[in-house]
């Protein structure tokens, strides 16, 4: 009995959490005369991260159906979110006109009972990037549309925080004993950017444990929940030369186990 039992111990080690990753929609080309269907898809920088940290991901329908959200929910030992297209600024109010082109309507649908069903289940969730603004959302913050725009930090040098994916542009000061702090292993590092977007008003819960140099909010964690972290940037593109980046993951897909 005694063989068995640390049998199971050793399987149970080595069986990989699942780890929910949310879905981005592609819209269907056209194939000669016939219309394709959109296609529901995931970055494979952002699987392969999962997948190297000691995760096994499993792409999510994209759906606002709340019973098929519990379920995955349910299934799930943890769950990640990607970036992609803005937010839709009516979902806290703000009624101005914004550019419908940079919207997302389903992905909104989906992502934001799926973040609070997570959140409120208390299991480990990462985002990035839109992820990371949706997150915000979901738990009642706002967020700023146009980061050009966004007063900086005197005297700092400023970025204009677009389109580095596979490079770093700049720098990150992390807080001391954030959860951010404890999974990257740092107190700043350069990262990559890609956003027009960022936190303003924060959500019930959030508090922010990371700015740029030159003082955009760059992270977002909840301290009284196991592990949920939201990073502006994209470390699914340089967690094969950040090591900061990859211990992300790694301590993502720990707290998942």
């Amino acid at each position: 009995m005694a063989g068995t039992e640390a049998e199971q111990t050793r399987g149970a080690a080595r069986r990989r959490p699942v780890i929910l990753v949310a879905t981005r929609i592609e819209e269907g080309r056209m194939h000669k005369t016939e219309q394709l269907a959109p296609n529901e898809c995931g970055a494979r920088v952002f699987i392969d991260a999962i997948l190297a940290a000691g995760g096994l991901p499993v792409q999510m329908a994209l759906t606002d159906d709340e019973d098929v959200i519990d379920q995955y929910v349910a299934l799930a030992d943890g769950v990640a979110i990607p970036g992609g297209p803005d937010v839709d600024p009516k979902l806290w109010g703000d009624t101005k006109p914004y550019d419908e082109a940079l919207l997302c309507h389903v992905r909104d649908a989906c992502e934001l009972p799926l973040v609070q069903k997570v959140v409120a289940a208390d299991k480990p969730l990462f985002t990035t990037c839109r992820g990371t603004q949706m997150l915000n959302v979901a738990m009642g913050g706002t967020l700023d549309m146009d980061v050009p725009n966004v007063p900086r930090r005197p005297g700092s040098v400023h970025h204009d925080h677009a389109d580095l994916l596979t490079r770093t542009s700049h720098g990150v000061e992390i807080e001391p004993g954030s959860l951010l702090e404890r999974a990257c292993g740092s107190r700043g590092y350069q990262v990559n950017t890609a956003h027009h977007c960022c936190v303003k008003d924060l959500g019930e819960g959030l508090v922010l444990s990371a700015e740029s140099d030159d003082g955009i909010p760059e992270c977002i964690e909840m301290p009284s929940k196991r592990f949920v972290l939201g990073v502006q940037w994209h470390p699914e593109y340089t967690w094969l030369t950040s090591e900061p980046d990859f211990k992300l993951w790694k301590a993502f897909v720990a707290a998942c186990r």
